[in-house]
């Protein structure tokens, strides 16, 4: 945490800036934002500096913004890294309701990628894939902001949400294309044709087929999973968000009657 203070106060050496300088800015963005939490006090900026103090959300950006620095790079100096968010939501704990996700990359971190593949590689054939990477290495994830698509988003099967199983199975994590939002009517060959929606209603997240008859919406679910189906107004207490068009989930038996159990 000191080492914190120490940057901020180096940043601010570096521009020649005088505490009541810092203080006078600080001021000018709290009018601006028409919050007194942005303004910094003189005793309060020698604590941040001199003796370890913590500073508020509102006074690190104003320290970052006067100080021209880079607001992620100054929550790191204080022990929060953003790029260990999707990790930690993790090692957080399950949460038993279906939800979308929400973290970002930001530009933040790297990813273990395969660099080299087996050139005797046929992707036509089934593979153990694990056996073909050659060689690892480490890619910024700043490089793969351009390569996911803008209208592509995530969202997580709770834990408890037996709706879609099992073509789905709890803690499935899913991808949803945002363009696509108007439920399809059929006919479909199979039940893996019959395209499945990530909607949100007045009680929070579903994942299921979707049925549109009139004012109302049904969300149907796999007829093995015994749920029953769900009717809201449409569009008044439903809006279907994407739909799904890829999934990762475990396959594993054992998992999959403790989390039933």
């Amino acid at each position: 945490m000191e080492d914190g203070g120490q940057r901020l106060k180096a940043a601010r050496e570096r521009l020649n800036l005088r505490y009541r300088d810092v203080e006078e800015a600080s001021v000018r963005l709290a009018n601006r934002h028409k919050n007194d939490d942005y303004s910094l006090a003189l005793s309060r900026l020698a604590d941040i500096e001199n003796k370890g103090s913590v500073p508020s959300i509102f006074r690190l950006y104003a320290l970052c913004a006067i100080y021209r620095l880079d607001l992620l790079e100054a929550l790191r100096w204080f022990g929060v890294d953003i790029s260990q968010l999707p990790g930690d939501a993790v090692y957080a704990g399950s949460v038993e309701r279906t939800h979308p996700i929400k973290h970002e990359a930001n530009g933040q971190g790297s990813v273990q990628v395969p660099l080299a593949l087996d050139p005797g590689l046929d992707p036509r054939r089934t593979t153990f894939l694990s056996r073909m990477i050659q060689r690892w290495g480490s890619l910024p994830l700043m490089l793969l902001n351009g390569l996911e698509p803008k209208e592509r988003c995530y969202a997580f099967v709770g834990t408890e949400d037996w709706f879609m199983y099992p073509l789905l199975r709890p803690g499935s994590l899913v991808i949803i294309d945002e363009r696509r939002r108007r439920p399809e009517k059929g006919p479909w060959t199979t039940e893996f044709e019959r395209p499945i929606y990530f909607c949100e209603h007045r009680d929070g997240f579903s994942v299921s087929w979707c049925s549109v008859n009139n004012d109302k919406m049904y969300l149907l679910p796999h007829p093995a999973s015994a749920s029953e189906p769900l009717v809201f107004e449409y569009p008044r207490e439903i809006e279907p968000l994407g739909q799904v068009i890829a999934v990762a989930m475990s396959l594993d038996p054992v998992r999959g009657r403790r989390i039933r159990s």
